[in-house]
């Protein structure tokens, strides 16, 4: 059966102590908290999940993990890396431990040509042997995944979906077409946008902020799909305000302020903190408080 994906994914934080360690148990009852508040999916290892901080054998340690957890809900495996064999190793990885699909930006710091993009994602797609998810994030990794480049590698590997994040909201329109062309979904990044995006005909979003408020997300999405207009316009002004409060400090560590204020587990930082962010990140952690218990999240 092809791999469609739609509805909420969470683009998953990745809980770790002062060491870089992963929280094992502190990360099982985050998945299952987000299972129960009905997500739809999870993204393990993306931009929210911090990659980056993390080793290969981490990383699948942590794949593993999240499959083992996630019953009947699919498991897109962001397998990203600058290194095409430890994509590849990963891709593989995921294929044999059950994951639904593989997601993979492009190679970040270096520019590339689209030409070279085309075969980077197609050897990802080879080696997992999986649904690939395009990763286009452009801002973060300076390669914008473009139009003709995606139509390529959807001719050559099977392409079940690309998700946009960044700056440039617009892009979803031409990614819908084409999208409707070759076969595949457009999921956004933009989560406290989500109906917007759902209006241009993207299927979803995999959202970092739906690891702090799963439950606003999955009523956003099915007040949009059912065009509960009423119910829709508050949900809408919760996740507006959230989007706002988040904006106080940089991403992914205003992730983990949005998780703190619900009591959920986010671990230590993985990287320098100043005093300074973390006094706006106990700021932004009280604000968010006072806003969940407004709604009755806490």
């Amino acid at each position: 059966m092809k791999f469609q994906p739609e509805g909420v994914f969470v683009a998953l934080w990745t809980p770790t102590n002062g060491n870089g360690r992963l929280l094992r148990r502190e990360f099982t009852t985050h998945v299952r908290f987000l299972l129960q508040h009905g997500v739809h999916g999870f993204m393990p290892l993306g931009s929210t999940g911090e990659f980056l901080h993390l080793t290969p054998q981490q990383r699948k340690a942590l794949l593993k993990k999240v499959v083992s957890l996630a019953g009947d809900r699919p498991v897109i495996a962001n397998i990203s890396d600058i290194r095409p064999a430890v994509v590849a190793d990963l891709g593989r990885f995921a294929r044999e431990i059950g994951a639904s699909a593989v997601s993979v930006l492009p190679p970040y710091y270096y520019q590339l040509l689209q030409q070279d993009l085309v075969e980077f994602f197609v050897r990802a797609g080879a080696a997992a042997k999986l649904p690939l998810v395009l990763y286009n994030y452009p801002e973060r990794t300076g390669n914008r995944i473009e139009l003709d480049t995606i139509a390529a590698v959807a001719d050559r590997v099977p392409l079940a979906a690309i998700k946009h994040s960044g700056s440039d909201f617009n892009y979803h329109v031409a990614l819908v077409k084409l999208g409707k062309e070759k076969g595949f979904s457009v999921l956004t990044g933009a989560d406290t946008r989500l109906p917007e995006a759902m209006a241009l005909g993207a299927t979803g979003c995999i959202s970092g902020l739906a690891n702090a408020v799963p439950d606003l997300l999955v009523a956003v999405f099915a007040a949009t799909r059912a065009k509960e207009e009423k119910r829709l316009r508050a949900l809408v002004q919760q996740m507006s305000r959230v989007g706002t409060a988040v904006g106080a400090v940089p991403f992914p560590l205003n992730m983990a302020a949005a998780m703190e204020a619900r009591d959920l587990p986010v671990g230590e930082p993985k990287q320098v903190v100043s005093p300074a962010t973390r006094q706006r990140y106990a700021a932004m952690v009280e604000e968010l408080r006072t806003r969940y218990r407004e709604w009755k999240l806490i």
